[in-house]
């Protein structure tokens, strides 16, 4: 039997207050023996709803690991749940600041220790009315160059049908499914020794992966994505 992670108190508060909430919706993990039991690795995904991060570490958590998500330094003022951002080990991104960089910094000591980084290359929730997958940042591409570690896409779709982040819509009842669709580890070999700092590589990678997340979720929902990712929007 894999034994759990070990997360510690924080680790286990967050569990406390975050499995009941998941409750509020119908739960489909597809793939997940795909995601490590042990050592580093980095998860690839879509950000369709403020609710990701909570329904995401839950699925995470419930795969034996510790998730570690880059979550804005801000939050580590909120009572309580400022507490359990540090003592969980999330990685603080200060934006706009001169210890912006200090995040990529951390996600890199993170994975030398053997964690798992959760990574949303979009930045934050898709602005396509649809859904998809909007044009992302090169963050994950480069932790992907930087680190030997197994880079995983994983799609989920269902919590923008119960909190929709722009209209504000909060629709729990009936109760949606919530799917995760975990692909097979990303082939970067072809980058093996590529430049971390060029910008057209970076760029390279990045659409790599959120192609194929994008394939997932279309998976998930049956669909065919657009032909051409919606706009940044930054």
């Amino acid at each position: 039997m894999t034994r759990r992670e070990k997360g510690g108190f924080w680790v286990g508060l967050a569990a406390t207050v975050f499995y009941p909430l998941t409750a509020i919706g119908k739960r489909a993990y597809l793939g997940a023996e795909k995601i490590p039991r042990h050592g580093p690795a980095v998860l690839v995904m879509n950000h369709i709803s403020h609710l990701d991060p909570v329904v995401d570490a839950v699925f995470v958590h419930r795969q034996k690991r510790v998730p570690r998500f880059f979550l804005k330094d801000s939050l580590k003022k909120v009572p309580v749940f400022g507490r359990i951002v540090t003592g969980s080990g999330q990685i603080p991104v200060s934006r706009g600041s001169s210890a912006a960089g200090d995040s990529l910094k951390h996600a890199h000591e993170a994975l030398a220790e053997g964690k798992v980084i959760v990574i949303y290359p979009e930045g934050t929730i898709t602005k396509d009315p649809a859904g998809w997958p909007k044009k992302s940042y090169t963050g994950a591409a480069r932790l992907a160059l930087q680190n030997d570690v197994p880079v995983i896409p994983v799609a989920r779709w269902g919590t923008n049908q119960i909190f929709n982040g722009y209209t504000k819509k909060f629709t729990p009842f009936p109760r949606k499914r919530i799917t995760h669709l975990v692909g097979d580890p990303l082939d970067l070999s072809a980058y093996d020794g590529a430049n971390p700092r060029s910008a057209s590589t970076l760029r390279e990678i990045t659409e790599l992966m959120m192609d194929r997340v994008t394939e997932l979720l279309a998976e998930i929902r049956q669909e065919e994505p657009p032909a051409k990712k919606p706009a940044d929007g930054s």
